[in-house]
């Protein structure tokens, strides 16, 4: 009798593809759906068989609970039930991107809407890790947006990471359409998570425009699409970002919303069983937000100039979300409602706004400039009550007479109409002549 070494034969036999292992739904659970027999990884894709439509439904591996596995959908529940077949594909999510996906729309998982599947470029894992911080080039260069209270006062430098922090229908959507239409980026990503169905053809015909929609690869997964769908549709955008980064190419990625995103991680994380802490938040959501954010920036090659909107609950700007984001990212525009209630366009808060790499990447007469800006606006915004009933005497305070002679030319230096583009330079020529005003 010949000893047969069985357990490497059939080690060779599983190896190799002559049977698959399937597995099958026992329960579906709110979002969850829970199957047996499979042997997979969390973040794998699997197919669900639809006994009923012959359909198949995407699904991903999200957790695990005793032997079971759980999956949550990449497409609509409808038509799963007990019994359903679940093929494991033993890939995690992948997008296949090109240079033909510029002036095109795809959806929260990368397919174009508005043409065929493209069946060349490069296939790029949705979830990627950060690029190393060693490896990460310095912020040196200002990458000019076309908006003068930013260019003027938050000056943004090429590969830096900025939120932009208001509540609804103060302007964030109009501000990035202006920043995509005007900015220095060869491309644009813009990711519109969790948005509404009717704002995405209007975002693109209204604020972003023919020219800007032509260097430009929009990603949308609307608030209606399954969570999972919503939280991939950020990391699709991020990939393709980093494909155009990867040529050398200087890419401007905007994001509306961050807290769509982590509105989406909550869901799937309260679905999975975990514990709610501030506000319903489940930890995977603070766990998911700087793998989200750490990935653009400056690499060894191009860079990923980054513009993430977070849409504050009542307006508060410390709420667990903002508050998170803030830390993270390298500078934050606030927009105002006091502000827009004003008719004054775009509304940001100039006093409560900061961009950290400012200082180290203009010159120290612009930032100066700068400076006594924002001190003239403190001074009036101090004094403003006693102007505003009269009681204040010209000549009582030359630092308040000054604040107030100012701040006309200050509030039309920082505003501007959607079809006004400034270059940079023009920008600080008009700030000096603004701060150079001479006292009466």
């Amino acid at each position: 009798m010949f000893d047969l070494p069985f357990d490497e034969y059939r080690n060779l036999i599983k190896k190799k593809p002559h049977y698959q292992k399937l597995g099958k739904v026992t329960q579906v659970i709110g979002l969850i759906i829970q199957v047996e027999g499979l042997e997979v990884f969390v973040g794998e894709v699997c197919e669900i068989y639809i006994k009923a439509s012959d359909k198949i439904v995407l699904s991903e591996v999200v957790g695990f609970k005793d032997n079971s596995v759980l999956l949550m959908p990449l497409d609509e529940l409808s038509g799963i039930g007990p019994g359903c077949l679940v093929r494991p594909t033993g890939k995690s999510l992948k997008v296949r991107i090109s240079d033909k996906l510029l002036g095109q729309t795809l959806d929260g998982l990368g397919r174009p809407l508005e043409m065929d599947a493209i069946n060349d470029g490069q296939l790029y894992n949705v979830d990627r890790s950060p690029p190393n911080p060693f490896k990460r080039r310095k912020i040196e260069r200002i990458m000019s947006t076309g908006v003068k209270a930013i260019d003027g006062i938050l000056t943004c430098g090429e590969g830096q990471r900025i939120g932009i922090f208001a509540g609804s229908g103060v302007g964030k959507s109009t501000l990035l359409g202006m920043i995509a239409r005007y900015c220095e980026a060869d491309v644009n990503v813009i990711g519109l998570i969790g948005e509404r169905g009717r704002e995405v053809l209007e975002f693109i015909e209204k604020d972003l425009g023919p020219d800007g929609y032509k260097k430009s690869v929009v990603v949308c997964a609307t608030s209606d699409q399954p969570p999972l769908v919503r939280l991939k549709g950020a990391f699709v955008a991020t990939a393709i970002a980093e494909y155009f980064r990867d040529q050398g190419k200087k890419v401007m990625l905007m994001m509306d919303s961050v807290t769509r995103f982590a509105m989406a991680q909550r869901e799937i994380g309260l679905a999975t069983g975990e514990p709610p802490t501030t506000k319903g938040y489940t930890p995977s959501v603070f766990a998911e937000l700087p793998k989200l954010l750490e990935r653009s920036g400056m690499s060894e090659k191009g860079s990923i100039t980054a513009f993430y909107t977070v849409l504050v609950e009542g307006d508060d700007m410390n709420e667990p979300i903002a508050d998170a984001v803030r830390g993270i990212l390298d500078g934050h525009i606030v927009l105002s409602r006091k502000i827009a209630a004003k008719n004054h366009y775009p509304s940001i808060d100039i006093q409560n706004s900061v961009s950290r790499v400012m200082k180290e990447i203009v010159t120290d007469e612009h930032y100066r400039l700068v400076g006594e800006l924002k001190e003239n606006l403190a001074t009036y915004a101090e004094s403003e009550d006693l102007i505003n009933v009269g009681a204040y005497v010209k000549g009582s305070n030359p630092k308040v007479d000054r604040a107030i002679q100012l701040n006309g030319p200050i509030n039309n230096f920082l505003r501007q109409k959607v079809d006004e583009h400034f270059i940079y330079e023009d920008t600080l020529v008009l700030l000096k002549n603004v701060m150079n005003t001479k006292a009466k």
